[in-house]
Parts: structure tokens; sequence; C-alpha cells
């Protein structure tokens, strides 16, 4: 994709450094308003090593969906989007389950399963046809001089450099996001010492599958979680966790092995796994910004929380905090973006939402990790599925709609 608009020396009020899904979202929703938008993204969108644009699906939060058709995506990709009507949660070796279900919390789907290249792409061709957002792709913020009224960004792109000033800069570069470093902004990185190897796998028909239509599953086993989310009749994406030493090599396996090691984690509650396709594996860690502002800075994303994906959060965390930034931008469009005032708020609206996330999907990794616990997680998840309350609680987390929602979340223009 060539950069289009602005030149050497240009202003805009918003600029974004990182296209990944959230990125590119936050640009999609600012690009109705009364401002000039700076996208400046390393990889070019559809390129190998795009993670907009590969193999691997992200589940979508009640919530993500209706930012996504609030701010007009969804109508591109729901034909695509396998829904999830339940969620299916136990532990190998234990009676208890907890199943959380659509029809409980007014009928409407969990959530949806999609192909990150489908979205990315639908994302960035929004993007094509946004007169005031400016892509700049591929390039990437090398420096970052400051000033009371406006930030100055170095851009290198196609091996020259380019500077534009703008009032905002918003990080969204990844958890090990580099631009966050050089702008004075720590982290507190904890690897899980864990790989997620990811990948699809088809299921026998015959063995009932359609019985089992729209469930997500998530096990845990003594060698870390196993998810299952349906992603189109006879077929699931699974994401299995693996210890780093032995990832690699679990994911290297021949298929037939790899089928065996997969039915054997999860059992044989959807029946038998047929086929399995390629596989890919990444390294787990927690990663927590030690703050999401710094003078004109804001921080989402990624760059702000990196998760482990045993609850499936990361991009629908993410989305939340493009929105409430969005929100807060979009409250006066003509005032300054860059505001004290405006980020505080945002730091302030995102906290509770971040924190309760990071502790939850934490907190399942440790609880789950650990052995010795093992009776009572069996007893806990009984308990915990007899108790509508609780149930109701952790389904609106799951769904992302605790706390206070957005405009776009509630199917509100900006």
């Amino acid at each position: 994709m060539t950069s289009r608009g602005h030149s050497v020396g240009a202003e805009c009020d918003v600029l974004i450094a990182g296209g990944g899904m959230v990125g590119a979202s936050l640009a999609v929703a600012l690009a109705g308003l009364p401002l000039r938008v700076t996208l400046v993204e390393a990889i070019p969108a559809g390129a190998p090593g795009q993670p907009s644009f590969d193999a691997r699906t992200t589940a979508l939060s009640r919530s993500a969906r209706h930012i996504l058709g609030t701010l007009g995506i969804w109508p591109a990709v729901a034909a695509d989007a396998t829904p999830i009507r339940r969620i299916h949660v136990s532990e190998r070796g234990r009676l208890g389950t907890t199943v959380i279900d659509g029809d409980e919390e007014g009928g409407e789907p969990l959530g949806y399963v999609l192909e990150n290249r489908l979205l990315g792409a639908a994302l960035w061709r929004a993007l094509e046809a946004s007169p005031n957002v400016t892509v700049r792709s591929p390039a990437t913020v090398t420096g970052v001089a400051g000033g009371d009224d406006a930030l100055t960004v170095s851009v290198q792109e196609r091996g020259a450099t380019a500077t534009v000033r703008t009032r905002l800069l918003v990080v969204a570069d990844g958890a090990r996001s580099p631009l966050r470093a050089s702008l004075g902004i720590g982290a507190r990185v904890r690897p899980y010492g864990q790989a997620a190897i990811v990948g699809n796998v088809a299921v026998d028909t015959a063995f009932g599958h359609g019985e089992q239509s729209g469930i997500a599953y998530e096990r845990f086993t003594p060698e870390g979680p196993l998810a299952l989310l349906p992603a189109g009749p006879g077929r699931y994406v699974f994401v299995l966790t693996r210890r780093d030493a032995v990832a690699d090599a679990v994911a290297r396996m021949p298929d037939a092995a790899f089928l065996e090691l997969l039915q054997e984690e999860f059992g044989h509650r959807l029946g038998r796994f047929g086929r399995v396709g390629a596989r890919g594996s990444y390294p787990l860690e927690l990663v927590e910004a030690d703050r999401v502002t710094a003078p004109r800075v804001a921080v989402i994303g990624n760059a702000a929380h990196g998760l482990h994906p045993v609850a499936g959060q990361g991009y629908n965390l993410g989305l939340r905090d493009a929105a409430a930034l969005a929100e807060l931008v979009a409250e006066d469009a003509g005032a300054d973006p860059g505001d004290p005032a405006l980020l505080a708020r945002y730091a302030t609206w995102r906290e509770p939402d971040q924190r309760k996330v990071v502790a939850f999907t934490d907190g399942l990794v440790r609880f789950f990790g650990r052995r010795r616990l093992g009776p009572l997680r069996g007893f806990g998840l009984l308990l915990f599925d007899t108790t509508p309350g609780a149930k109701r609680i952790l389904a609106r987390e799951t769904m992302g709609l605790g706390g206070r929602r957005s405009r776009l979340v509630r199917g509100l223009p900006l």
C-alpha cells in the first residue's frame, strides 16, 4: 500500500503507530470525524507476516461485534463469522464443568470466530475509502520529539524519513512495543514459559457433531489449557498450550500423532478428530504497561496489555480501548485530542476493565496450573455452574459488557 495525503513536514490531529487490528479499528472509528488521521504500519496489508492478514482466527466478544457493527465493518464479514452460542469449561480428569449459554444472556451469540485475514481486509478497505485517513505503509516511527502543542514524529518510509506533527500520538504497535519503550513508558513482562500451538482440526460429523454446533470449549489439562473454537460445519480452531521446551516438537509432530495427542487431551465429547491443518507456535507472556498515557500519547491494545489467549480476550480488550479513546476524542472533535485532561479521562475509564481482564486471564492460567488444587477446582467448577448470579457476572465480563460501555458498544455512532 502506498502513502497518500500528507507530505514531508505535514501535520495531523492523530497519528496511530501500528496498523494491526486494534490500530486499524481506531483509525476506522476516527475516520468519520473532522480530524486528520495518519496510520503508520510497518508491514503492508496482505503481506506475509502481517498479523491482521494471517491464517489465525480471533474470538470476537459480543461487545466487539457491536462495535464493529456500529463502525459499519460487520456486514462485510458477518457471513464468514461462526457464532459462539455456548462456552463449555472443563478440566481433564475432573467431573465438574461450567457452561455459559447465550440463550440465558439475551439470546444473542456470546461471540463469534473470524479469520484475521477477513477482518483485517475489511478494516483496511474501510481505511482506503476514508479521505481524511492517510496510510503510510510500509513505514515505521523512528523518533518522537516533544512540544507543548504537538509532537514531531519521524516516520521512515521507503528509505526516506519524513516528519509529521501530531496533536495526539497513539501507540498500537504490539506487546513488545519499541515505541512505548522509547517514550519512557515501562512495562512488566512475565513469560509464562508456554507457547500456543494453533491450527484447524476437522471432526467426523458421523459422531454427532451437528448437536454440538456453536459451542466453544475451554479444557484445562496438566500440560496447559486447550481451547476449541467453532469455525464452521465440522471444523474447529484449536489453541493447545505446551511448555516452551516441547512446544516446537509438538507442533512439528506428524499429523496422525498430533491428532492422537489432541484426542487424548480433549476426549471424545465431539467424536473423533479426522484431519488437522498446518500448525504454528507462538510464545506466551503477560505484558502490562506501567501507564497508558504520557504527554500527548495514548497506549492501546497489546502495547498496553499483552494477554495469555486462554480466554480469548486480547483483541476484544484492545478494541474497547480504541472505542473509549475515539469517543473521548469525538466529544469535541474541534478541541485538542492530546489534551492532558482528555488523556486522564481515558486512563481512568480504561483502568478497571484492563485490570479485571488481566487478573481474570492470568488467574485462570495460575489456578489451573497448580496440580495440588485439582480436587478443589473440580468442586469449584461444579459449584460455579449451579450459581446463576456468578455465571451471569462472568458471562458479562467475557462478552465485554461489564462496567462502563462506550457509545460504539451500545450501537450509537460517535
